[in-house]
């Protein structure tokens, strides 16, 4: 019977995390051909969160939690507990109940049809215009300047084999951009198409900024577009620029005492020039900020505690 380890990354989710463990339970009642353990990381919750935790762990021996001593973030949080699971498929879904657990089924169904890597893709979303066209814009752009395809509107929901989540445990990479690091390995991917529901309890923990933030990781983890484009760049604006300067010179012993340069120009010309390099330089410092993570050679999560973890796996 093979084992199937639900694992759902925590933060501030409490009321959903019991209301997840009762649904994913439903679905596993019907499907009684799997045996079911989950995992819960919780990123240090400042609600009721991990005491749900504790109480689902504390009647049900196969919910394993891991309690981090703070808060590591969305990438690699998640990621830590994705490399902690032993099943021989991993679903992992938000504990936000916005990744429907109703979708199992249909994620073992390709699994054992013989994909290593299922991926529930969105085909609606609950969503501003605002955010709805900065995903399309990012993922269309992301396509295009990629080394590799990473799936569209891809999120990370989906099933993966333990053929997979063993190769992902041989990367030494403290901070992924697990999307992309997917299709990077180059397994073929079973797509699931589903309508993200509206969140009911809580908020989201996503914003502006930790979307941009998602987007730089993207970037430049699987691209190396930015660097040749500002390459490209300098030398073209190096080139204009001295085909101007001659114009001027030119212009000026041509008609000598008509011709005033002035100071506008010249304004202009610096200010354009600046902001250019100061935006191929913040580029060039994302670079070197991810090696800089990299040779640190930090863990991903520091751990506070663990549940369940000794505990025998279910019953098959």
């Amino acid at each position: 019977m093979p084992l199937v380890t639900v694992m759902a990354p925590c933060f501030n989710e409490e009321g959903n995390v019991s209301e997840l463990y009762r649904q994913v339970r439903e679905v596993f009642a019907a499907l009684p051909e799997y045996a079911l353990e989950f995992v819960f990381i919780d990123n240090c919750s400042t609600d009721g969160t991990p005491a749900e935790l504790r109480a689902l762990a504390a009647k049900d021996p196969s919910v394993k939690v891991i309690f981090n001593v703070r808060n590591f973030g969305q990438v690699r949080s998640p990621y830590h507990a994705l490399l902690q699971c032993r099943g021989d498929a991993i679903i992992t879904l938000a504990a936000d109940l916005q990744d429907p657990p109703s979708l199992i089924p249909a994620l073992l169904e390709r699994w054992r049809a013989g994909f290593k890597v299922v991926a529930a893709v969105k085909r609606t979303a609950d969503e501003s215009a605002m955010y709805r066209l900065l995903r399309g814009t990012f993922y269309a752009l992301l396509h295009r300047i990629s080394d590799v395809r990473p799936i569209q509107n891809f999120t990370g929901f989906g099933l993966y084999d333990q053929v997979v989540v063993e190769t992902l445990r041989s990367i030494d990479d403290p901070l992924p951009y697990f999307r992309g690091l997917i299709s990077e390995l180059g397994w073929p991917a079973a797509l699931v198409p589903f309508d993200k529901p509206r969140r009911v309890r809580g908020i989201s923990k996503n914003n502006l900024f930790t979307l941009y933030d998602l987007a730089i990781l993207g970037i430049v983890k699987h691209s190396v577009a930015p660097l040749r484009l500002a390459t490209f760049a300098g030398f073209t604006l190096s080139a204009l620029s001295l085909l101007v300067s001659l114009g001027y010179v030119v212009a000026k012993l041509l008609f000598w005492y008509q011709f005033t340069l002035g100071t506008a120009p010249v304004l202009v010309g610096l200010f354009f020039f600046a902001s250019v390099q100061l935006f191929f330089t913040g580029i060039l410092g994302e670079y070197i900020n991810s090696i800089h993570i990299h040779v640190r050679k930090l863990p991903l999560v520091v751990e506070r505690e663990r549940l369940n973890f000794d505990a025998a796996p279910p019953k098959t």
